[in-house]
């Protein structure tokens, strides 16, 4: 009987079949390596359009959000409630560049001037105290801090750099705003059928805190932009308009985008005398600190709440590797991980046996 198994076996076996066990061992692990490894590679040559759509899932939480919100005080449909928030977030803009727009425009055609001279006077003040500084790292640098703010510079006035990017992102955020549940089902069905619960819950989760995350930025924006530009246009900073505007975006990147606006905030006051730029300083701080004491310990209860350290080394990383666009959503990324694994660990800690409880805990 073994010998008529051995013959069947023999004759039905495929040409491309390894005998050897300890062979056919080696092939399958060297199979799944390749998976793992053309996994990655895959990955690495998507992360672009990953990251598109991921910003338009972002996006998409926001109008998911103001939709939300107008459904409290109008009893409409979803789609109108969606287009309704376009339509007010569209009115906003257009009056921002049709009534404040000469006046941003004109400011930010001069800021990357004002802020190569000022550089300058910082080395020459710091050469006279007798630190060495070489004339032309400063001037490379001036040359490049006056290239990415004349870039911010040049989309607040109108001309929108990565059009294609963007549009790709609104688009894509307002077909999943209008009928999310479509989308939510598709990525479900991937799930085991016993993980569809778990995969849906998971994702319910993800999304309400997306929109916190992304209230509170709003709401952060808002509050910086306007506190620097009265506090600004009190003092007659020069541009202080522009200034108020270019930190209500920036603010929309933590850490980072603070550190910056309070750079070209302190340049361009002490641009104007010295004075000016002391009351800049405080200016920056005052801001910063109802910001970081206020506003954001106030959102934190209410969405997930972010180790600033990791949060800075998720943006220096994301933006090493992406630009742009990975500084600015390596935030919603790292919340939407933390989601993720914080419903893992609750998953496996309810469905551990009794007895590894304990254990677990100590």
């Amino acid at each position: 009987m073994s010998k008529q198994n051995e013959d069947e076996e023999a004759i039905g076996a495929s040409p491309t079949r390894i005998a050897d066990p300890g062979l056919r061992m080696e092939a399958k692990k060297a199979f799944v390596w390749a998976i793992v490894i053309g996994s990655i590679a895959l990955f690495v040559l998507l992360s672009q359009s990953l990251l598109v759509i991921f910003g338009a899932l972002v996006f998409a939480a926001m109008l998911d959000g103001g939709a939300r919100l107008l459904g409290r005080v109008l009893p409409i449909g979803r789609s109108l409630r969606v287009v309704l928030t376009m339509l007010l977030v569209a009115a906003f803009f257009a009056w921002l560049f049709y009534f404040a727009g000469t006046t941003i425009a004109s400011e930010a055609a001069t800021l990357p001037q004002i802020l190569t001279e000022q550089i300058g006077r910082l080395a020459e003040w710091a050469e006279a105290r007798g630190i060495a500084i070489d004339p032309n790292n400063v001037q490379q640098m001036a040359s490049q801090l006056s290239s990415g703010i004349g870039t911010v510079t040049r989309a607040v006035g109108g001309v929108i750099g990565g059009l294609t990017t963007l549009l790709l992102i609104v688009i894509i955020g307002i077909y999943v705003a209008v009928e999310p549940r479509i989308y939510e089902r598709g990525v479900e069905w991937i799930a085991w059928t016993e993980d569809r619960d778990y995969l849906r819950g998971t994702l319910d989760e993800m999304a309400f805190n997306l929109r916190r995350l992304m209230f509170g930025r709003l709401v952060g924006m808002v509050v910086e932009g306007i506190f620097t530009w009265a506090m600004l246009a009190f003092y007659g900073v020069p541009m202080a308009a522009l200034l108020g505007l270019l930190t209500g975006i920036l603010a929309f990147i933590p850490n980072i985008g603070a550190v910056i606006s309070g750079l070209l905030m302190v340049l361009v006051g002490f641009s104007a005398g010295v004075d000016t730029g002391i009351y800049t300083i405080f200016v920056y701080f005052f801001v910063q600190t109802i910001d970081g004491y206020l506003l954001i310990p106030l959102i934190a209860k209410k969405t997930v709440d972010l180790a600033p350290a990791l949060v800075l080394a998720s943006q220096l990383i994301l933006g090493v590797l992406f630009g742009l666009i990975g500084l600015a959503l390596a935030d919603p990324i790292m919340a939407m991980l933390k989601v993720a694994l914080e419903r893992r660990a609750k998953r496996y800690e309810e469905n551990a046996p009794e007895a590894a409880r304990p254990a677990a805990e100590g």
